[in-house]
């Protein structure tokens, strides 16, 4: 069976007051010192935010597992120096990200300018495992449809610099502004993949293989497919469903590649349609059906979804959870649902945040 690992950014707030606070550091610190040999928690590019990674899991209820524990240490090294994590995918109150200090962050900022300076947003990435770069590529190819299908269900990012974006997924636009960042062309081939990579670093626009931001792409790092589509989810649940979702998304992808079924050649500029219409809309309204790129409701499309993976949800024993985990989602919202209905009973965009730091951390 697939592994599956979650790469989890969380904000670091003040507990009082809701703002961000720029004390990465300090928390890496502090778990250097509380917990030697860590290797969890990671720095990124803006001091209000922190990493961590889980390791592989075979099993959903373990990834489950790992996460809350993941979540519950963050929260407990940043009370240990007065700020709290949020799982929030971007700041609900107005914010002044800082920058790390860091040779390559100084590079980004140097050649980017506003847009580094701008790009306080956090997200959820799913590694999935493959076989080799060849089913790698396979994958990323048919997967391309249904990334914005997932980018909807876990839309966290309602609010950008203290107003109502009247997104879903702001962070997903925000992002946008990367040179690389978005959907792909049909690669073919990992040779083709790899030349595609290799003619963007020669362009020097982008630094390293590590700022390839496709929505999907292989990992640097793993034996791994990376999907980078999704916002930090509110709720660990939600991170587990989607992660479960994109390990069937590469079996179904894998086995139609092994069966010499062809991708669909979904244009690029349908796929950023689609992409905008899951930032915009989320669950509350329509969506892009993959197999037409026409509009239908959100729940009609993610219903499409699960019977797309049906077959390897269930051999992968994650079919009753995954079901249930959507059935939820539609009945009770996203993370951008539920921060709009906090903010709707409490008027106040700080108790937006106290709820959520509460929220991360629940089971």
């Amino acid at each position: 069976m697939r592994t599956v690992g979650v790469e989890e950014e969380l904000l670091l707030v003040d507990p009082a007051t809701g703002e961000p606070r720029a004390l990465s550091a300090a928390v890496l610190a502090r778990v250097s010192l509380d917990d030697a040999g860590q290797d969890v928690f990671e720095k990124e590019l803006h001091e209000q935010m922190l990493e961590f990674a889980t390791h592989p899991q075979a099993d959903m209820a373990r990834l489950h597992a790992e996460i809350v524990r993941c979540r519950e240490e963050a929260g407990r090294h940043a009370g240990g120096i007065g700020c709290a994590v949020a799982a929030l995918a971007t700041s609900p109150l107005p914010v002044t990200p800082s920058i790390g200090v860091n040779r390559r962050y100084e590079w980004m900022a140097e050649q980017y300018g506003v847009v580094v300076h701008e790009q306080l947003v956090l997200g959820c990435h799913v590694h999935v495992s493959v076989e080799s770069d060849e089913e790698g590529v396979a994958v990323i190819d048919r997967v391309r449809p249904w990334l914005p299908v997932l980018a909807a269900l876990s839309a966290n990012s309602p609010f950008w610099q203290g107003r109502d974006s009247s997104y879903s997924s702001y962070r997903s636009r925000v992002w946008q502004r990367w040179p690389s960042a978005g959907p792909t062309e049909l690669f073919g081939s990992a040779e083709r993949y790899h030349r595609r990579v290799a003619d963007m670093l020669a362009t020097g626009t982008i630094l390293d293989d590590g700022m390839v931001y496709f929505d999907i792409r292989l990992s640097q790092r793993y034996p791994t497919v990376e999907f980078r589509v999704a916002d930090v989810c509110l709720d660990a649940s939600t991170a587990v469903v989607l992660a479960a979702l994109a390990r069937a998304l590469v079996d179904t992808a894998a086995r139609e590649w092994r069966d010499g079924a062809e991708p669909a050649g979904t244009s690029v500029s349908l796929l950023r349609l689609a992409a905008w219409r899951a930032a915009r809309s989320g669950l509350t309204s329509e969506l892009l059906h993959p197999a037409t790129m026409r509009r239908m409701p959100a729940g009609t499309v993610l219903r499409a979804l699960l019977e797309h993976t049906a077959e390897a949800l269930a051999a992968a024993g994650d079919l009753e959870r995954v079901r249930e985990g959507v059935d939820e989602l539609l009945r009770h919202g996203n993370g951008a649902r539920v921060q709009r209905e906090l903010l709707d009973r409490t008027g106040s965009l700080r108790e937006v945040v106290a709820a959520c730091v509460r929220r991360t951390q629940a089971v």
